[in-house]
């Protein structure tokens, strides 16, 4: 069976074979992973553990924002445990699975990488996102220097990242093939798509905008694919995407310093997010009240005390980022050529569900705003029945029903759920090649100025522990996905070597 046949197969659990050729490997990654057994990313796959069906299930994020995609999975019911039917039974469809997860925190945001030239560099974080997944390595702390060799293997891969999704869904399915594993792979963003779409009638005029980070949009995954999907319907009523880029936003909620730093009280020399003077990503001074940003808790940095006489304006606050973009959004609608009203907005970013409370804020703030001649400047622009489209309630029926359908669910262990693994990656302090900042991350410049082929351990692969997430995150996940954050608790405090997250951490 040649690759193409066989990837279709794969996708339709057709396929499976016992060998695997590296002869057509289009990135070197994947030769250290198949064939290099003196390479720390080596993985035997004629070993791979077996029976599949009780293995867990992989779950990967550029950052922790994909914990918003888990949130789906831990809390979703939609179907008959027993049956496997259509219906809610009162009992988690997923309760019996366990989950790993990944946030490859070094190497974020993702979507950036596009802007730098380096897809294939993103490709290659991947591919080795899936390596850690599918392999069993991990270090117990960024001072380690040897590995451990427990971590299970999986059973399914949720790529939790639009960005990922986009640019590297084929290149890790076709990976993917190669080790000759039949596992299912679901990415996100034809779910989302199929999702937004169904609140549509198919003659219906409306708005569709993707809310997504720089790379996502600059792929066009989600524009792609929804005009796929509304010509295969044969939806016939004039449906207008807009794209909006959420440049820092991701960074926002995760707290990169290049985009927002706590506790600074002025404008500082290496912001690089939205301003006055940014080309890219301006800040209008003409529509600073209708941004109406917060300016309390230093959210809004200038050099002066009245906004409208500052000279230098950085956005120091994820809402302030929110403000910014949505106001950039409904300005793009407002200069469009017969613009329909906005129907569905697509939070094509797993770290914009944590803001959705903003989100739906800011729009009811820009329905009601008005000019200075007294009539609605947005109005006729946003829907009164705005949905907000948090793509993970989709990539959920995804993943349940390839599980059903590859016979992949583990129906002989309860209680597996509460023991799911949290991981994240760090900086590998011991690679004298890695050039870190003042908070021990990567500078922009070396995240982005690496290149692909370059094989070497740049992270570190540990447990989630209060040395690598920040009191506020924790909040964050706290407040925003309780449940998610009862196993992480749960993973800290059955690892000894952790620090344990506890409720009461907060600061």
């Amino acid at each position: 069976m040649n690759n193409h046949l066989c990837k279709i197969a794969l996708l339709a659990g057709l396929c499976f074979s016992s060998q695997f050729s590296i002869a057509q490997s289009s990135m070197a990654i994947e030769k250290h992973i198949l064939a290099d057994q003196k390479n720390f990313y080596y993985i035997d796959f004629s070993q791979y553990s077996q029976p599949l069906n009780s293995l867990p299930i992989g779950v990967f994020d550029s950052g922790t924002g994909g914990l918003t995609v888990l949130d789906a999975l831990v809390n979703f019911d939609q179907f008959d445990n027993n049956t496997k039917q259509k219906g809610k039974d009162g009992k988690l469809d997923f309760s019996s699975e366990k989950f790993i997860y990944l946030a490859d925190q070094a190497n974020m945001p993702y979507g950036n990488y596009n802007a730098t030239g380096k897809d294939d560099l993103l490709k290659e974080h991947i591919i080795k996102d899936f390596q850690f997944l599918l392999g069993n390595k991990y270090y117990q702390n960024s001072g380690q220097t040897s590995f451990q060799k427990d971590k299970e293997q999986v059973k399914a891969i949720v790529i939790a990242c639009n960005t990922a999704t986009a640019y590297g869904y084929d290149d890790a399915v076709s990976f993917l093939n190669k080790t000759g594993l039949n596992i299912p792979v679901i990415g996100v963003i034809n779910a989302a798509a199929r999702g937004t779409l169904s609140f549509f009638d198919k003659r219906e005029n409306g708005a569709i905008a993707v809310f997504a980070t720089v790379g996502t949009i600059a792929s066009q995954g989600y524009e792609r694919t929804l005009k796929q999907q509304i010509a295969e319907a044969n939806y016939t009523g004039d449906i207008q995407i807009y794209n909006q880029g959420g440049y820092g936003l991701a960074e926002a909620v995760d707290e990169e310093p290049d985009f927002i730093r706590q506790n600074v009280k002025g404008p500082r020399g290496e912001y690089r997010g939205p301003s006055l003077d940014n080309l890219n990503y301006r800040i209008d001074r003409a529509l600073l009240e209708v941004y109406n940003f917060k300016k309390d808790n230093n959210s809004l940095l200038c050099d002066s005390q009245n906004v409208d006489d500052c000279s230098i304006i950085q956005l120091n606050d994820a809402e302030n980022y929110v403000r910014y973009h949505l106001v950039s959004l409904m300005e793009q609608m407002r200069k469009a050529e017969n613009a329909q009203p906005l129907k569905a907005i697509i939070l094509g970013c797993t770290h914009y569900p944590y803001l959705v409370k903003e989100i739906t804020q800011v729009f009811s703030e820009l329905r009601n705003y008005r000019g200075k001649d007294g009539n609605y400047v947005y109005r006729h622009l946003i829907s009164e029945n705005l949905h907000i489209i948090d793509p993970s309630i989709y990539v959920a029926q995804e993943l349940y029903s390839a599980l059903a359908n590859k016979n992949l669910f583990n129906n002989q262990n309860q209680g597996l759920l509460a023991k799911s693994e949290f991981y994240i990656s760090v900086p590998n302090v011991t690679n004298k090649d890695v050039k870190l900042d003042a908070e021990g991350r990567f500078t922009y410049d070396y995240k982005y100025g690496r290149n692909a082929g370059e094989i070497q351990e740049y992270v570190k692969v540990i447990p989630f522990d209060r040395q690598n997430i920040s009191g506020e995150t924790l909040q964050r996940f706290e407040s925003l996905i309780p449940n998610t954050y009862k196993l992480i608790q749960n993973f800290s405090k059955e690892n000894p070597k952790t620090k344990y997250i506890k409720a009461a951490d907060k600061i």
